[in-house]
């Protein structure tokens, strides 16, 4: 199916990152290798193509407004997959040995792969990683069809088939945007509360969505759905915009719980702890390639990054 016209061109989006990336026009002008004006020029016409703000000028220095932050996020896994398809088209045209093909869910290909593949090519420079993203159901068809050697999930769900190895324990927070009535005077919130709110959520298949509704149906409640929508960012943008609360990982809010755009709310009476997997097939061994990741993914790391736990429970 063709893609809707006009599209934004990615040299544009880079840019736009980048300027998120240093808190400048100028510095992200520098950065890419050209001048201020052409980098100006080149965001009003991105602004343009896209039929909205994305930065603020008013104050003489470009900063990103909500729309420009919701736009870098989606596109980081855009401008990622071109990268990544660059990189593999390069290694398609030199010899395809050495390539592994994994599977990630959104939440872990969005916050963690990126920082697992630096890891990885500090020690095996010629390894080449093809990523595919989806849903931890889809993650799972894809290990089980044979489609990805590894594949990274989150939630309880079925294994059938499969090992598994715990690589980070994570945990679930519920947010809300800053006016919201639940983040004044360090309100609390109980389960028969949450599962009586609308909010905004996964969709089905969803490692997030399948822990929450579990630990609800634990206690004899169900979610209420204010709408479903298919990825973390564009669930932020709808909790930010007055949507309604929502339940994420850790992972994808502690940046917008520092900067203020979300707030934590606790929960009374429920377990929204987590483990993010690696699944791959019973029947099959994994390849030395595989086995490098996951031992890179497991190791022990500095003090100074201690947020990942090494990786000790193993199941089939």
């Amino acid at each position: 199916m063709p893609l809707p016209q006009p599209q934004p061109d990615l040299v544009s989006l880079d840019l736009l990152q980048s300027v998120a990336d240093f808190g400048s026009i100028r510095q992200a002008a520098l950065a890419h290798g050209i001048t201020q004006p052409a980098a100006s020029t080149r965001l009003r016409n991105l602004e343009a193509n896209i039929g909205l703000d994305l930065l603020d000028r008013s104050s003489g220095r470009a900063q990103l407004t909500p729309n420009g932050r919701a736009i870098v996020e989606w596109s980081t896994r855009i401008i990622e997959d071109m990268r990544g398809l660059l990189e593999g088209a390069a290694a398609l045209r030199s010899e395809a040995k050495g390539q592994l093909h994994v599977a990630a869910s959104m939440t872990v290909a969005e916050y963690l792969v990126p920082q697992w593949l630096i890891r990885l090519r500090t020690t095996d420079r010629d390894m080449r990683v093809s990523l595919e993203m989806g849903n931890s159901e889809h993650v799972i068809d894809l290990v089980r069809d044979r489609r990805a050697e590894l594949g990274f999930v989150e939630g309880h769900s079925t294994l059938a088939g499969l090992r598994s190895q715990v690589v980070l324990d994570d945990e679930l927070l519920v947010v809300v945007e800053p006016l919201h009535a639940w983040a004044k005077g360090g309100r609390r919130v109980s389960a028969q509360e949450l599962a009586e709110t609308p909010l905004v959520l996964r969709e089905m298949g969803s490692g997030t969505r399948e822990v929450l509704e579990r630990s609800l149906q634990r206690l004899g409640l169900a979610v209420t759905p204010a709408v479903e929508l298919g990825s973390t960012t564009a669930i932020k943008a709808a909790v930010e915009s007055g949507l309604g609360p929502a339940v994420l990982s850790r992972l994808a809010v502690s940046a917008d719980v520092d900067a203020g755009r979300l707030i934590v709310v606790p929960i009374e009476g429920m377990d929204l702890s987590r483990s993010i997997r690696a699944v791959w097939l019973r029947s099959q061994p994994l390849s030395r390639r595989a086995s490098r990741l996951l031992a890179q993914i497991t190791a022990p790391r500095s003090a100074g990054n201690s947020n990942q736990r090494k990786a000790v429970r193993t199941t089939d």
